[in-house]
């Protein structure tokens, strides 16, 4: 099976151009297939202060209400999206922006009002049985190079906010029937650290027995584990492995020689 990497870029690299920059000039020098997923960063909402679109969270999620599905369509779809292609064109890696809408590659299902009664407004929980991989791959086999924004469609015409991780491991898992997957989650740290306060305790291999032994002596802040537990799920369907690294290392973790930590 050939190699196919599918990284997914965190938002603090995006609201930081030199960063992205950075970031962007080694994603174009990885060699074979890839897709890149990226998050939204701050910009959606530094843009919604101006226009007087209050941006309102619940425990850090965003509520996307009409408004503010506007302003991310506008925001994820147009300005990000599209300021990183024309960068990946400007360094020969023939990209092409994509929303889930694009080519029906990602469907998703409006989420449904919590027990609790919190409405999370037009937020797409993504349908992994029905996704346009046909699309995508016809793509990635022509030697495009697919960026992903994290926005979906219901099918009925509307377009949904979506979990950035959420959407690189449902397209991880579901072209890992085609490729040998690395899904590789790039963001400010060096990897899953052992301690919180120290840059340098990247944990280098978790194993779902290393991961029970870290929760159970409550090793992990709590912000990593949707990451670790998505990484998990991303393997026990079929990705052949999952990186948590910084975005700088990207180079080094597509080699067998990786920096980071490592989940298999």
């Amino acid at each position: 099976m050939q190699q196919l990497f599918v990284i997914k870029i965190g938002g603090n690299v995006i609201d930081d151009e030199k960063n992205l920059s950075a970031f962007l000039k080694n994603f174009a020098a990885v060699d074979g297939k890839k897709i890149l997923i990226h998050g939204g960063g701050k910009i959606a909402t530094k843009l919604g202060d101006k226009l007087g679109i209050e941006s309102k969270y619940i425990n850090g999620r965003r509520i996307t209400d009409a408004e503010t599905i506007d302003l991310v369509t506008m925001v994820y779809g147009g300005l990000v999206n599209k300021k990183i292609v024309a960068q990946l064109q400007a360094l020969q890696c023939n990209a092409i922006g994509l929303t889930g809408a694009d080519a029906n590659i990602i469907s998703a299902t409006k989420r449904p009002v919590t027990k609790e009664g919190i409405d999370f407004g037009f937020v797409g929980d993504v349908n992994t049985k029905e996704l346009g991989i046909s699309n995508l791959e016809l793509m990635v086999a022509n030697g495009l190079t697919p960026v992903i924004a994290p926005l979906t469609h219901d099918g009925k015409g509307q377009i949904l906010n979506t979990n950035a991780d959420t959407i690189a491991s449902s397209i991880a898992v579901a072209l890992s029937s085609l490729y040998d997957v690395r899904l590789i989650y790039c963001f400010e740290k060096k990897g899953v650290l052992e301690n919180v306060a120290d840059d340098n305790s990247a944990i280098p291999l978790i194993t779902k027995d290393i991961y029970q032994q870290l929760k159970t002596g409550n090793k992990l802040f709590d912000g990593i584990l949707p990451k670790i537990d998505n990484a998990f799920a991303a393997i026990d369907s079929g990705v052949k492995e999952v990186l948590i690294g910084h975005a700088d290392d990207l180079l080094q973790n597509v080699t067998e020689t990786t920096t980071g930590t490592l989940i298999k």
